[in-house]
């Protein structure tokens, strides 16, 4: 298992998603100031950490379509 700094934006997204929460690019943003939470959960699964998305879609300002990626731990790290 990788250990990670406390502080880095990977452990923090670790433990918000260990605690049974779901996380999204906003929210990532906001409380960790994490600007690539797809480059994070991708670290995250490469580590054996098993985690699902979907995909929440919105209509833009513009009138456009949009969507982004809400994740969630489904079960414990296979080990």
């Amino acid at each position: 298992m990788a250990m990670h700094n406390e502080d880095s934006q990977v452990a923090m997204v670790l433990n918000h998603l260990q605690e049974g929460k779901e996380i999204n690019p906003i929210e990532a943003l906001n409380k960790y100031g994490c600007f690539r939470l797809g480059a994070v959960i991708f670290i995250l699964k490469q580590e054996g950490y098993r985690i699902s998305s979907r995909i929440h879609r919105y209509k833009k300002p513009s009138g456009k379509d949009g969507h982004y990626a809400i994740y969630k731990l489904e079960e414990s790290k296979n080990v």
